[in-house]
């Protein structure tokens, strides 16, 4: 099952506060990115953050699960409800992931 557009719109704007915010289709379901970082997915309408010790440090409760059939755990996020909540997790989230690769040309 894919996720809703309308659910993937609702996390991109609920972590609005914590810079540019964009999804990206990937094999059905979505990646979201801040700033151009890739920090999360948006799978089956169920929102994931990559782990990270500053994340976590922030999380309410943590969950740790595979966003997909063999894929890494990220942390599993229930609480989509504050947008200050998301806003600072997703900051915090970005300020420890490395830059993106710069694209070949």
């Amino acid at each position: 099952m894919a996720s809703r557009v309308d659910f993937v719109e609702f996390i991109a704007d609920q972590c609005s506060g914590a810079g540019e915010i964009v999804t990206r289709k990937m094999f059905g379901d979505y990646g979201i990115y801040c700033n151009g970082k890739i920090f999360g997915l948006i799978c089956d309408d169920c929102f994931y953050v990559k782990p990270t010790d500053a994340g976590r440090s922030l999380l309410r409760k943590e969950e740790l699960r595979p966003p997909y059939e063999g894929a890494k755990d990220y942390f599993y996020i229930t609480d989509v409800d504050d947008r200050d909540y998301l806003s600072e997790l997703v900051r915090e989230t970005c300020r420890q992931l490395p830059e993106p690769k710069k694209k070949k040309k």
